[in-house]
């Protein structure tokens, strides 16, 4: 027998005992080691040979994360590990850390109860880490942390024992810092901060796959100083013999992560707004797997033979072939094909059931997408995972031949549904589709698989930067009038407060939410009573409220209003760019007793007209994206580094001291940031490592908005010349 069936023989076996189950994702910054670590761990549980240094990025599954040396695409795998007697199954995923790929860390988190954070020795806490912290602790997922590449420290920094531990010690200070920051506001959250003596930090190397942890240093009798003497005689080897790596990590995730058992009590009412005195409430915390399936999709992908696979975390029940399920927000039912679990790239189908308290990954969810909810039930679909950053970089995508058209629109609409952070447009009219992403890496990986895996050759056109349009302040009533002159509306429009539109992106406030909830949250970010009794509608980041009282035929026309403010919204009256943090009120409404006269043809234009004249009264304005940016510098090139941002219409806003390096932190517009890959190169002699995060949107300088908003209108193939009443621009 196969040593790969021997270990999928062992997972099954395991899958029924949800006290020995640990579902976990290794997250970190980019280039901190995540995936160097995971392969440590698939050799110490026996599924790929141990051998030298641990490169083989086992879980880097596809042609091109293998050459660029970055992990795209978040990667399951299924292993056990033996700790104090007993056996423990492992379903683990390894997240991407670039910037631009978060949303995959994201969705990780939903299907997932620990988070291994992995962080640099050297570099210490990074944005990404800032940001992967953050996503684990909103979904409710405990953290743990390894610092890697500690061996730097010792071979490279030539730290003895005390600065070392003084490093260490800053480091874990640091990542304390932000747990105590995110927590402070949450509810019912035990102190999560990880500390050396509770055994939830490990240390070590993950490319020489050595490490240790304070219980290791108990059971072994290693301490700092041989350590350092080891990795100074170059006896790596030793080192990682005496104390291997994988040995001290998936001990810590047996000892320090909860079980489905003690995560799912606590994790379904954070991620599950149903009536929690259901049945199916009972069943979802007790990890029940003779209940009904519950099934979270968080992630879609492709496989040649099998089509779609939806992996997934089962809350209940069992999910087997041949069962019949709704997927939320469609209709009908899909039929499993098959069940199976994940071993890095491949896919291991399985001729039983997988029970609730596990990752699954199943074929024949034919509506599912990434974020669905699939049950055997009709229910209360789960919170949508909010993704924390949105498309800020557009590109349009063509078709070389004519022939390949169909094949590449289907390819665009599978691209969006595998990855929601991607937008996809198809403009009938021009023939051109827009995908909008992350940033400019996230867009060129998405054409390089359109190209590769699907042989369809592309022309890609230059990337576009997507703005935003907002009101600076408040409008008058605006009268909006129906074609037919017999509907009338009077809307005004103010702008949002920061507190609100950053409640409604981070999805503490929504439609979908009880409304009591929902007026309580918007009253804590400083929404006055009577404004909050009254909201009829959100959109993207606007609110709508109904001011208006007892006008007949308005319950049935709201829909219409709706509508038509919705369409106003997208486009907005600048450069129908997507217009944000508006409150919009409806104070009266004029309607025609007869329902033929106030149809879609007459509200819809009427509303739209209104919202776009009150957004130019309120003095709307163009937002542009922009990115926080972090340069690490030889200090002789740190001039020309800082003019690189500044020359970009940036800011720099700190330059410090860090190790030999200078670092150098500021902000800068996306616009600018195309190109600065090869340009920080040449400015630094390519001794520069930076990193970008995408850091929301800011109102572009007075001088610009009239030049930006005529290059867009002009490219949209708008009328060049802008309503009378914008001459302020």
């Amino acid at each position: 027998m196969g040593r790969r069936k021997k270990i999928v023989q062992e997972c099954e076996k395991l899958m029924d005992k949800p006290e020995q189950i640990r579902n976990i994702a290794i997250a970190a910054h980019v280039d901190h080691g995540k995936t160097t670590l995971t392969d440590n761990l698939l050799a110490g549980a026996g599924m790929i040979a141990d051998e030298g240094e641990a490169t083989r990025l086992m879980m880097d599954t596809e042609e091109d994360e293998q050459e660029r040396g970055i992990t795209i695409d978040a990667a399951n795998v299924s292993m056990t590990h033996e700790h104090e007697g007993k056996n423990h199954l492992i379903n683990l995923i390894d997240t991407p850390g670039h910037v631009d790929f978060g949303g995959d860390v994201t969705r990780a988190m939903r299907a997932v109860d620990g988070a291994l954070v992995v962080v640099d020795a050297v570099e210490g806490a990074m944005p990404q880490t800032e940001t992967v912290v953050r996503q684990a602790l909103r979904e409710g997922v405990k953290p743990a942390l390894f610092i890697n590449k500690v061996d730097r420290l010792i071979s490279e920094l030539q730290e003895g024992p005390e600065e070392m531990q003084q490093r260490l010690t800053d480091v874990i200070g640091d990542v304390n810092e932000l747990i105590r920051g995110m927590t402070q506001d949450m509810d019912n959250v035990d102190d999560w901060t990880v500390s050396v003596e509770d055994g939830t930090v490990a240390f070590g190397s993950a490319l020489y796959k050595w490490g240790v942890s304070l219980p290791s240093m108990q059971e072994t009798g290693m301490s700092f100083g041989d350590i350092i003497e080891l990795e100074r005689a170059d006896k790596r080897r030793e080192l990682h013999e005496k104390t291997p790596l994988s040995d001290v990590v998936l001990d810590m995730v047996a000892e320090h992560f909860p079980n489905p058992l003690e995560a799912q009590p606590r994790r379904i009412p954070r991620v599950w707004r149903g009536d929690d005195e259901l049945d199916l409430a009972h069943q979802m915390r007790d990890v029940d797997d003779d209940g009904e399936v519950v099934f979270m999709v968080t992630d879609i992908s492709m496989d040649p033979h099998a089509g779609e696979i939806a992996t997934g975390r089962l809350f209940s029940g069992t999910i087997k072939k041949g069962q019949e399920l709704y997927v939320s927000g469609t209709a009908g039912k899909n039929r499993v094909q098959s069940v199976g679990i994940f071993m890095g790239g491949e896919r291991e189908e399985l001729d039983r059931g997988v029970p609730a308290g596990n990752i699954a990954a199943v074929t024949g969810l034919r509506d599912a997408i990434a974020g669905s909810t699939v049950s055997s039930v009709e229910m209360t679909p789960f919170e949508s995972i909010e993704h924390i950053s949105e498309p800020v970089i557009t590109k349009s995508v063509e078709a070389k031949n004519m022939d390949d058209l169909p094949k590449l629109i289907q390819t665009l609409q599978q691209v969006a549904k595998e990855d929601p952070t991607i937008r996809v447009e198809i403009n009938e009219d021009t023939g051109e589709h827009l995908i909008s992403g992350q940033g400019e890496l996230h867009l060129e990986v998405i054409t390089q698989r359109i190209q590769k895996n699907q042989g369809i050759p592309v022309v890609t056109g230059e990337p576009i930067v997507v703005y935003r349009e907002m009101p600076q302040s408040q409008s008058r009533e605006v009268e909006g009038v129906s074609p037919n002159r017999h509907n009338k509306f009077y809307i005004t429009v103010e702008p949002l407060s920061e507190d609100i539109v950053d409640q409604i992106k981070r999805g503490e406030v929504s439609m979908d939410m009880p409304e009591l909830e929902r007026r309580e949250a918007l009253q804590e970010a400083g929404m006055d009573k009577d404004t909050s009794q009254d909201v009829e509608h959100i959109h993207g980041t606007n609110i709508l409220i109904d001011d208006t009282k007892g006008i007949q035929h308005l319950n049935e026309t709201m829909e219409l209003v709706i509508e038509g403010l919705e369409e106003a919204l997208d486009d907005g009256p600048l450069a129908a760019e997507p217009v944000q943090g508006s409150l919009l009120r409806l104070h009266d409404a004029k309607l025609h007793e007869d329902t033929i006269h106030r149809g879609p043809a007459q509200v819809i234009p009427a509303v739209r007209d209104a919202v776009h004249r009150s957004l130019i009264d309120a003095d709307i304005k163009l937002l542009e994206p922009i990115q926080d940016v972090r340069i690490d510098v030889p200090s002789e090139h740190m001039g020309s580094a800082s003019g690189e941002i500044q020359g970009r219409r940036g800011r720099v806003d700190d330059m410090y001291q860090e190790g030999d390096l200078m670092v150098i932190e500021g902000i800068a517009p996306v616009e600018e940031m195309i190109g600065f890959s090869s340009d920080i190169r040449s400015a630094t002699e390519g001794r520069a490592s930076w990193n970008t995060e995408n850091a929301g949107f800011r109102v572009l300088s007075d001088n610009l908005q009239r030049e930006k908003i005529m290059e867009i209108r002009e490219r949209k193939g708008m009328k060049l010349e802008l309503p009378q009443s914008i001459d302020y621009i």
